[in-house]
């Protein structure tokens, strides 16, 4: 009955979104403009936004080498699979993808899940701090529209750096002791069963054990030099997507829109419908004087260049490993009582 509810709202908040886009959209002038948009500039764009998900597995890479070795065609494939996953289930990749590499990897998934935790915030850190940068150096007259908006942008960007350095400290505060961590969890034996208080201190004494690169700075460092190429290469398939629909602007200034669909992003709608649409509209409507047809076709393209490459891809590795949808729900939902597993039975996830 929850899952019903959920699926109820999920589906409420994607036609609002989609609503919201479309209102008053002229399909002509839509049709129009993308017939007009430069094909090389969108087929290097598909290039630009494919080429994230090498880096991504780069760097999960670095984030996992403290709790164990993994390929980086197991972590490549996986990363691709999560992604693919996110187009139809909102955030389902954030856990199946872990879940799937630590069960081919012999990983602990609890552990490899905390890894996924150190990359929002890396990502959150490395936007933000592009955002900053574009903020700061951005010419005179690049940015269009109401200043006052353009000025509130800013102060809420600034809030948002503030929240995820209190983030950051915290999690190194986490990571710092994970057996004592363990040992607070097991005093909860007073008010709970004693093998719930045990399974308890063991998820947290895990987790914890997933964040023991931010005891490596090295490491961690890696990790972070990693996300520059990786949201620089984002931020091209958005300039290069803009430049296509003749929405002009340097390629710092798509260091905003990211900014911008980095929140629309963030709505629980399947593949970021509407979310996505609405973010990118407003945005080159707003501060760099895109006609509403140039930036509804341009939404709908770079939603498509966004999405769909990475979901193909995703459905391919799936169907070649003879995984399935349901078939990989449940890797996610399985416990660690196979901590050296290999091969799911029935799934077909064999290490590669």
């Amino acid at each position: 009955m929850r899952s019903r509810g959920r699926s109820i709202l999920i589906l409420a908040v994607t036609a609002g979104l989609l609503a919201f886009f479309f209102r008053d959209v002229d399909v002509a002038g839509v049709w129009a403009e993308t017939r007009r948009a430069n094909p090389w500039l969108l087929i290097l764009a598909v290039l630009a936004t494919l080429l994230t998900y090498l880096f991504r597995a780069w760097r999960w890479q670095a984030l996992l080498a403290p709790i164990g070795s993994a390929g980086f065609s197991n972590a490549f494939r996986t990363t691709v699979i999560g992604f693919a996953a996110n187009t139809f289930v909102p955030r389902a990749g954030e856990v199946i993808r872990p879940y799937l590499l630590a069960r081919i990897e012999g990983l602990r998934p609890t552990a490899a899940f905390a890894t996924i935790i150190i990359e929002r915030l890396l990502d959150l850190a490395v936007v933000l701090l592009m955002f900053g940068f574009f903020v700061l150096t951005i010419p005179a007259g690049v940015v269009s529209g109401d200043a006052d908006k353009f000025a509130h942008v800013k102060f809420w960007g600034s809030v948002a750096a503030g929240a995820s350095v209190v983030g950051l400290g915290f999690l190194f505060a986490l990571a710092g002791h994970p057996e004592r961590l363990g040992r607070a969890a097991g005093r909860v034996e007073a008010i709970l069963p004693a093998r719930a208080a045990r399974l308890l201190a063991q998820f947290v004494e895990a987790f914890a054990q997933g964040l023991a690169v931010m005891r490596q700075p090295g490491r961690l460092a890696i990790a972070l030099v990693l996300s520059f190429p990786l949201w620089m290469s984002i931020a091209a398939g958005i300039w290069l997507t803009s430049q296509a629909f003749h929405i002009t602007f340097p390629y710092t200034g798509s260091f905003l829109v990211m900014t911008l669909l980095v929140v629309g992003v963030a709505m629980p709608t399947p593949g970021a419908i509407g979310g996505f649409h609405a973010a990118y509209q407003i945005c080159v409507e707003t501060f760099f004087a895109a006609s509403p047809d140039q930036a509804v076709g341009g939404a709908i393209v770079l939603h498509a260049i966004s999405f769909v490459p990475v979901t193909a891809l995703g459905l391919f590795y799936m169907a070649q490993d003879g995984l399935t949808f349901s078939g990989v729900r449940k890797i996610a939902q399985a416990s660690e009582q196979e901590p050296g597993a290999t091969q799911v039975k029935g799934t077909g996830a064999t290490s590669r």
